[in-house]
């Protein structure tokens, strides 16, 4: 009994020796907790908003209550299946076309003897991430012109005409392309660096018993940097229904609607600006619900077979 008085006693001293030796540590953590229970943590509680019929007097809290209306409302709109339909098919399209794309620049990079040449590949690649989505899609509508854009012209030459922007089966294609073109150096920053790390060793056993450099990538490459793969690909899911509502809405245009309307843009309109807060909570709500679980299971599936996982 003494002994874990003296336990706890000490608790609070050792708390105090702790803060006195890593203060500066703790100040640094300070800023982005504060950020997340300000602008993450705190807006939850905003979430009854769904579950309410908003009246602007009496508040989110002080409105009456609506239970399920709005997400029965929502499931049985006629826009239901088409936003569903867009925002998979376009976040499905970006996962499976661009998310392998940062290994490969990974996997070629790493074979490039010339550091010259890899550091300018580097700075090529990533140098698009930094321009803004305004600045990119106002790019991709000069480069699209169908009148003056050097792609236009150039696809005009094996018979594609017209306005692809304005085509609403173009409209995927170029959405993912160009975001292929803007984050794929940045995103290969990651897989980079996990490869330095890659046991030297395991190299010159592969090379003494004949591995060839393809085999060297699938059986030295692959694997080691199988983690941050796994765990990307888990954080990837997670905004499956929750794609960019910037990019997609400033590419969007009445001719490209049936493809290009997602829950993220319908959300803004609905809620924003015709103003129907609760309705536009429950959607957001949904699609958040949603995000969450693909995330889960992903990792669950993961962690299965035997990789790592978030936890």
């Amino acid at each position: 009994m003494k002994t874990s008085s003296r336990k706890k006693a000490g608790l609070p001293e050792l708390a105090r020796k702790e803060w006195r030796r890593n203060w500066q540590l703790y100040v640094i953590i300070l800023l982005p907790l504060v950020y997340l229970v300000v602008f993450h943590f705190t807006p939850m509680a905003g979430a009854v908003l769904a579950f309410k019929d908003f009246n602007i007097k009496a508040g989110i809290f002080g409105s009456d209550w609506a239970g399920l209306k709005y997400f029965r409302q929502f499931f049985n709109s006629p826009q239901f299946k088409t936003l569903i339909t867009n925002t998979l098919a376009l976040s499905f399209s970006q996962l499976v076309f661009g998310f392998p794309m940062p290994i490969l620049l990974a996997l070629a990079l790493n074979e490039v003897s010339s550091l010259r040449f890899k550091k300018t590949v580097q700075l090529v690649t990533y140098a698009p991430y930094f321009i803004s989505t305004v600045v990119l899609v106002s790019l991709v509508y000069q480069f699209l012109d169908h009148r003056s854009g050097f792609i236009s012209q150039a696809l005009q030459q094996v018979g594609i005409t017209g306005n692809l922007l304005g085509m609403s089966g173009a409209f995927r294609p170029v959405y993912v392309l160009s975001g292929i073109w803007q984050i794929t150096g940045y995103n290969a920053i990651l897989y980079i660096a996990a490869l330095s790390s890659v046991d030297p060793s395991l190299y010159e056993a592969a090379t003494v018993d004949g591995a060839s450099r393809l085999q060297r990538i699938i059986h030295v490459d692959l694997p080691c940097i199988m983690p941050t793969i796994i765990v990307l690909l888990i954080l990837e899911s997670g905004k499956v229904m929750n794609i960019g509502f910037e990019k997609v809405f400033l590419m969007q245009n009445d001719m490209n609607l049936i493809k290009s309307e997602i829950i993220s843009t319908y959300v803004y309109k609905i809620g924003l600006v015709n103003a129907q807060y609760s309705f536009s909570a429950a959607v957001g709500l949904f699609n958040s619900v949603v995000n969450a679980a693909l995330v889960i299971t992903v990792n669950r599936i993961a962690k299965r077979f035997g990789e790592v996982g978030l936890w």
